[in-house]
């Protein structure tokens, strides 16, 4: 059985890595699909092969996300999902809060942070239209880690799940998240380098995590089976952290 047959779901940052996982299984899953990402050359071939909607999206621009939410309810009626994946990542500058230059900080959390509520702020009033929906926010185990600014971001990722899930669930909007651990995408291996083989023996399962292990926590937490989960942030991580 399709779980989302005949949803309308968001990703962004869908071109690559976790965001075309979700993507490509979304559709699997009988969702039409909307690609939101800057790379127009992958993310239009990750729309190709899902049968889905490319829209260019910079997810820190009130003006794109508006764009992006006309282009999806003309080509498909009406929005249903949002997952809000994209991220600077990859080609993150590593640097402390106390000194990072402060317009890349702020450029950074625009994205890291902010996107996520600029999104919410332009496709809620279309879930309302059709009786609710649900948002999955891409936290990170980072929340809890020190990792500096890109931490910090995903702190706020998580208090915007919470707060978010009370702010819209008189709508029938739920919002909730998912805390990847560490993922053996290109953008990790760019940002870990060597340390990977030190980070998966930290983990309670010692391997990376797939992008494909993440997509079951996203399926559902999209579908009718979670409609009374909201305002939670799941970890899938291979038991890299705890929390009572």
């Amino acid at each position: 059985m399709h779980r989302l047959q005949d949803k309308v779901v968001v990703v962004t940052g869908a071109a690559q890595g976790i965001g075309e996982a979700y993507a490509r299984a979304l559709a699997a899953e009988g969702a039409s699909v909307v690609v939101a990402d800057l790379n127009a050359e992958a993310g239009e071939k990750v729309a190709a092969d899902v049968g889905g909607l490319f829209v260019r999206t910079d997810v820190s621009s009130h003006e794109d996300a508006a764009a992006l939410v006309v282009a999806t309810v003309e080509r498909y009626g009406g929005i249903d999902g949002l997952v809000n994946n994209a991220a600077i990542y990859g080609d993150m500058q590593f640097d402390l809060l106390v000194s990072v230059d402060w317009d890349y900080y702020r450029t950074f959390m625009s994205v890291n942070m902010d996107g996520a509520l600029v999104m919410t702020r332009a496709v809620y009033s279309e879930m309302q239209k059709r009786g609710g929906g649900s948002i999955v926010n891409q936290s990170s185990t980072a929340a809890y880690l020190y990792s500096g600014f890109y931490g910090l971001a995903k702190v706020g990722v998580n208090g915007l799940t919470q707060q978010l899930a009370h702010e819209l669930g008189g709508m029938g909007i739920r919002v909730n998240a998912i805390a990847p651990g560490p993922t053996d995408t290109e953008a990790t291996r760019t940002q870990a380098g060597g340390a990977l083989r030190e980070l998966v023996k930290s983990l309670a399962i010692k391997r990376m995590g797939q992008p494909e292990d993440m997509v079951g926590a996203c399926v559902f937490l999209l579908s009718d089976e979670a409609s009374w989960v909201t305002g939670q942030i799941l970890a899938v991580d291979g038991g890299q952290t705890f929390r009572g």
